[in-house]
């Protein structure tokens, strides 16, 4: 017999996996719907609406219910859910939102890094973060931290991240901290239901309906860039972000987990992530490692670079470097 290639002897196992995940949950909910089938055909059938929405709106949440695992889905099926999910929005929040699920490029692998010298902590990034990525107005989600920090400190562990006042302060440097897009991610084998993994392209996603809010990754993460819906999550219709990705700021729902996914929505497109865009002092540097041309490639070559934890081993592609 031929020699069997080790990655693709992986894959074929890693989706065995899923696979065998998927047909067991499908299984239990197919068994609890036949239980419950007189039920909801008499809900289906004769509520029309009311306090569990319209008949088209609960046939629609049927059908998500049962949907496979994103990486079983063929392309129809992706688009298939996506066109649910627009419809779904647009039934309950009144918004017509426009969702992708473009795949990583060939060619790609996304960096990060931090600017420790040039951040002056004003916090624009956190702004645009939250508004780019549909984050929970009520509970004020974020999914980046900025830590004032006295020289001298290199943990954030020892700095203020809740600080309210005037910026920068004399004598402190100001240390942002987010999702690392680890080559070698604690929560991706932290999950027991494989509901976060590595994208090609380097982004560590999650498909959010797969995630059982058991918050291991969170628990697994050493950089704190996981976050969890204690609560249903809340964004003004006229706040929302209407151009989304499935794996990135569609909306999520209570007792899910969510991160930083490098904005998946603008990058894959060819556009910077918001928080970058939105830098007022260029602190902020984002691009692919695998183009020798790109700025991220520069600061890694001519910079004085580091990465946080690094002796964990878990090898993020996010640098801190001064100037």
């Amino acid at each position: 017999m031929p020699p069997r290639n080790n990655k693709d002897h992986r894959r074929q196992r890693e989706n065995s996996r899923l696979q065998v995940k998927s047909n067991g949950r499908r299984e239990f909910l197919k068994g609890a719907a036949k239980t419950a089938a007189m039920g909801s055909a008499a809900l289906l059938s004769g509520c029309g609406t009311g306090m569990f929405g319209s008949k088209e709106e609960l046939s629609l949440r049927w059908q998500e219910y049962f949907k496979k695992h994103y990486r079983l889905m063929t392309q129809e099926e992706k688009e298939e859910t996506i066109q649910r999910l627009e419809r779904l929005a647009k039934m309950k929040q009144g918004v017509n939102i426009q969702m992708s699920s473009k795949a990583s490029i060939d060619g790609v692998l996304f960096g990060y890094a931090f600017n420790l010298t040039r951040c002056e902590g004003y916090l624009e990034c956190v702004a645009a973060c939250i508004k780019e990525n549909n984050l929970d107005r009520k509970s004020n989600m974020q999914y980046i931290r900025i830590f004032e920090m006295e020289h001298g400190q290199m943990s954030p562990e020892v700095g203020d991240g809740k600080y309210f006042h005037e910026v920068p302060v004399e004598d402190h440097f100001y240390m942002g901290v987010q999702c690392f897009h680890c080559e070698k991610a604690p929560c991706v084998k932290a999950c027991p239901t494989k509901a976060t993994w590595k994208e090609p392209d380097g982004i560590v996603v999650v498909d959010y309906d797969w995630c059982i809010g058991c918050r291991y990754c969170m628990a697994a993460c050493p950089y704190y860039g996981r976050r969890f819906n204690w609560n249903e999550p809340y964004v003004p219709a006229a706040e929302m972000t209407k151009k989304q990705h499935y794996l990135g700021n569609r909306m999520r729902a209570k007792g899910q987990m969510e991160k930083c996914t490098f904005c998946v929505q603008r990058s894959r497109e060819g556009r910077l992530p918001a928080c970058v865009e939105a830098c007022p002092t260029g602190a902020r540097v984002f691009g692919n490692l695998l183009d020798p041309k790109s700025e991220i490639r520069f600061v890694l070559k001519h910079k004085k670079v580091f990465r946080f934890k690094e002796d964990l081993g878990t090898d993020p592609k996010y640098w801190y470097f001064i100037d």
